[in-house]
């Protein structure tokens, strides 16, 4: 009987192996022959900059028809430290193309020039939950070692996954947002179906988290670009993969059946996109407004066309000059000259690009409430399309 035991565990521990061989070998966009621009880093994510952690909680329970408060739930919460779990500021500052959404604690960012904490990104309900959940995190672990300081504002970020999620049923928890903290981490970084994207939506497939990263030389010096997007945003009809109409070769494919709330002004297209810029490079805040403005170029490359309805925030960061954030001394910062900038500016464009194919690739088909369902990108098709434009060989 014993023996009988031991070799069922056996078995099972197998198969779970053989799985999470699967799942981490899922594919990328450069692994379907997708070319791109530009010289990624080692992993080709946004952890490519040496400090940046990333870490998700995934909820995902239920099926069938939506009851508010038990599902079923399709959402999540991502965390992104730009120098691992300790308190020290980096230089920052954010844009939004348009402003239907939500990133909170921005106007200190672009006051005081500084990103004091980590960045959270969830759905659109759920923003309240994580901002506090993050500043209690805060008490329990000294996050400001020792001080007592009167003032802190979490950067918490949303898009909208109501199309799968019970969106109303506020289901992301303090619980979950400090797994993302706990599971954040430097190295590869999971994509699609996972954290605050695991509800999303793009270009009339299913999205979610992609990553990509640029190695960028200047004057004998390199450096890295990496971009976390939380990608919900655009129509089908505009989705372009390395300059081929995709979305209009598509139209006829997997067409989901859109459903708005009762009475919503809604429209297929409008949604969210969510853009974390990080580098090494040393960038004045100023600067780096300027690395933000350059997000949506890579969006538009892809289709977005920011519409009406849809929140597209975009936040850079720049882990150089570790010392500059002093409350009591004055400092010395280095920082490029703007003639040097270009560089930097072709990098974030390239990076934003790829992230969010990158999203789409490893996004898998997802059914939500009342059997909504949001299709994956598929690769066979988008390969023969790729080969058909001469993309491709």
């Amino acid at each position: 009987m014993k023996n009988k035991r031991l070799k069922k565990i056996n078995f099972l521990l197998i198969i779970l192996l053989f799985c999470s061989f699967i799942y981490a070998q899922k594919p990328r966009a450069r692994d379907l022959g997708v070319p791109f621009v530009g010289t990624p880093g080692t992993f080709n994510a946004i952890t490519d900059v040496k400090g940046v952690e990333v870490g998700h909680s995934t909820i995902i329970s239920g099926n069938g028809n939506n009851v508010a408060g038990e599902g079923p739930v399709r959402t999540g919460v991502t965390a992104i430290f730009p120098r691992g779990k300790r308190f020290n500021p980096v230089y920052a500052n954010w844009y939004s193309l348009n402003g239907n959404g939500e990133m909170t604690g921005t106007t200190w960012v672009t006051e005081s020039g500084f990103l004091e904490t980590p960045i959270m990104i969830t759905n659109t309900n759920s923003v309240g939950v994580v901002r506090d959940a993050v500043l209690k995190w805060y008490v329990d672990t000294d996050w400001y070692r020792g001080e007592d300081w009167w003032y802190t504002y979490p950067v918490v970020a949303e898009t909208y996954d109501g199309f799968l999620n019970d969106i109303y049923g506020f289901h992301v928890k303090e619980k979950h947002v400090r797994e993302a903290i706990n599971n954040s981490s430097s190295g590869e970084v999971v994509e699609g179906n996972v954290g605050g994207g695991t509800g999303m939506m793009c270009l009339g497939f299913k999205g979610g988290i992609g990553t990509s990263s640029r190695l960028v030389t200047i004057k004998d010096s390199t450096y890295t670009v990496g971009v976390l997007v939380q990608s919900n945003f655009g129509a089908k009809k505009n989705l372009t993969i390395s300059g081929v109409p995709v979305g209009v070769e598509l139209k006829d494919t997997l067409n989901y059946v859109y459903k708005a709330a009762p009475q919503s002004r809604r429209q297929e297209g409008d949604g969210s996109i969510i853009v974390i810029v990080a580098t090494d490079a040393p960038l004045l805040p100023h600067q780096l407004k300027r690395i933000a403005q350059r997000v949506p170029l890579g969006i538009g490359i892809v289709g977005g066309r920011g519409s009406n309805g849809s929140g597209d925030i975009f936040l850079a960061f720049s882990t150089a000059n570790e010392n500059a954030f002093d409350r009591d001394n004055t400092t010395e910062v280095k920082t490029f000259s703007n003639d040097l900038i270009t560089p930097m500016f072709e990098a974030t464009v390239q990076s934003v690009e790829e992230a969010i194919i990158n999203a789409m690739v490893a996004a898998e088909t997802m059914e939500g409430i009342n059997g909504n369902k949001a299709y994956a990108l598929p690769h066979d098709l988008l390969i023969e399309i790729l080969k058909k434009y001469k993309r491709i060989d």
